[in-house]
Formats: structure tokens, sequence, C-alpha cells
């Protein structure tokens, strides 16, 4: 299995394009329940204005991806302004998702530094800027994709150094990380993880922390309860979730359930839920919505 597809196998992507166009102006802020965003900057400059009020320049074709929500709006300096796919984005929303927790705020990367997204980006803009029947569900999809290309996009050109991204781009550590997401549930030593990776333990217990900022037995906590959150969401019972991550006991599970979210997975499973509820109903209002701008 790829660096990538168990975090994409235990978190579901979800993207809605909510616009595409030309932004004259200024936009409205966004922000706004659990989504990130994904804004595909083709042509223009912006100036991206943050919740502490500063104001970046982005002057070339980039992508600006927020892995969460993040108030943030965009300043054009008018004509002929700027070219503009932008979509909602969802990835494992209210889970603790270790590949997602490791990315910045915010994200700008130069269309230049990643040759390979051309292709969707031309398909991207080509879909959105057109009227064919089945537009909106074709861009929704394609937007998922991008975000694939992207993540795999920072992982081989290590266009981002950051925790476990940059982990899951080193050889020997790659290797120890597979081994953790394969089996959760299996009772891991350091020397065992070690072997993985074909390292002694003291070798591999530096390198893993300098790499990926953390010891391998957090990530590996964090990622575990990851894994039994959506155990939880699908409806397993505590005392089928508890062995399938590692734990003897619902006890001990509940007991690092709580010390890693600050809820126990009843409470959690209930706040999630509530949330989901509410998060449906916007997402039927999503196609019908659109970024307010100045033309």
């Amino acid at each position: 299995m790829d660096e990538l597809s168990p975090f994409f196998a235990r978190f579901s992507l979800w993207a809605r394009v909510f616009y595409s166009g030309r932004l004259c102006g200024s936009s409205s802020d966004h922000a706004g329940g659990r989504a990130g965003h994904l804004h595909v900057l083709r042509q223009g400059k912006l100036k991206v204005s943050g919740p502490d009020g500063r104001v970046r320049r982005v002057e070339e074709p980039s992508v600006l991806f927020y892995p969460r929500p993040l108030r943030h709006r965009f300043l054009t300096d008018g004509k002929p302004g700027a070219e503009l796919v932008c979509a909602q984005i969802e990835f494992g929303a209210g889970m603790l998702n270790p590949l997602l927790e490791a990315l910045p705020d915010m994200m700008v990367l130069p269309l230049s530094a990643m040759p390979g997204l051309a292709p969707t980006v031309d398909l991207l803009f080509a879909e959105a800027f057109g009227g064919e029947p089945g537009r909106q569900t074709a861009v929704d999809r394609l937007a998922e994709y991008f975000v694939v290309l992207l993540l795999r996009a920072a992982i081989k050109e290590r266009l981002l150094k950051c925790g476990i991204l940059t982990g899951l781009a080193d050889a020997r550590l790659s290797r120890a990380l597979a081994a953790m997401h394969r089996e959760p549930e299996r009772d891991w030593s350091l020397e065992q993880l070690a072997a993985e990776a074909n390292m002694s333990r003291a070798r591999f217990a530096a390198h893993f922390r300098v790499v990926a900022g953390m010891t391998p037995f957090d990530y590996l906590a964090d990622w575990r309860i990851g894994v039994a959150q959506g155990l939880l969401k699908r409806g397993e019972p505590l005392k089928i979730v508890a062995p399938s991550v590692g734990f003897r006991s619902s006890t001990a599970f509940t007991r690092a359930f709580a010390c890693r979210t600050g809820l126990t997975p009843t409470e959690w499973l209930r706040r999630i839920r509530d949330a989901d509820g509410v998060q449906e109903s916007d997402k039927q209002l999503i196609p019908h919505a659109r970024l307010s701008v100045a033309q």
C-alpha cells in the first residue's frame, strides 16, 4: 500500500466547488462549519487577508489550501481581476487525522512547482467555466482528485517540510509508518518499528522525532484514535473498537481517547453526529450559493 492510501481509506475526502469566475474587487469572508478551503488561482494577482488582518500577496498562478476552517478573504486591484475556482474541502472532519493535523493552517504553492498538476488544472477550469450537464458533480470530483495530487506532489517534491508529511517522504520512516497504518491493533515495540525501518532502536527514535516532530508512539496513538473514530462512526461497539486499535479493554481505550480528544468516545460520537446533521443541511445549500464578488 502506498503512503497516502491509508489516510484516504480511513478518512473520507469530500469537496464542493462553490465559485468559479473572475474576481474583481473583494470577496466575502470564507469561513464556516468544519470545512477547509481549496482555491486555485489560474490568472491574475490576489491579496489574501487572514483573521489577524495581515495581507499576503499572491502574484503568480498558485494553489491556496486551507486544510482546516480559517477565516480569510480576497482582494484584487480591480480589472482584469483574478480567475479562480474555489471549493470547500473536508478530509475526516471532526476526526483525528494525523496527515491533516500536520499541515499548516494555510498553504500557498505556485503551480509552477507542480507541473504534473497542469492537466488537472486545465480540466477543472474547463468544467467549472463550462455549462455541460453534470457540471457540479464533475468539478466536485475533480477538486477531490486535485487534493490527492496536491498531497502527492507535496510528498514527492518535498514542497512542505512539516511533521508526518516529511516522514512519509523519508524512505526509512515511511516503512515504519506503513506498518503502523497496516496494523494499528499490534502491540508495537520500539525495536519492532525500528526493524521495519531497518534502523537501530536509538537511531530510529531520534530520527523519527527530528523528522516528524513527535515520538513514534505519539504518532501511533494519534493514528489509533483516528482509526477508532472511523469505526465508532460506522456504529461499531466499544468492545469491538478497543482491541481493533490495540487496547486490551474498553476502559483503557476510553481513557486514551479522552486524553487525546478531551471527550469520551460516547461524548465525541454524540457531538460529531450532531455536527454531521448540521453539515448535511449546509451541503444541500452549497450548489445554490455563490461567492459574493464585486464584478
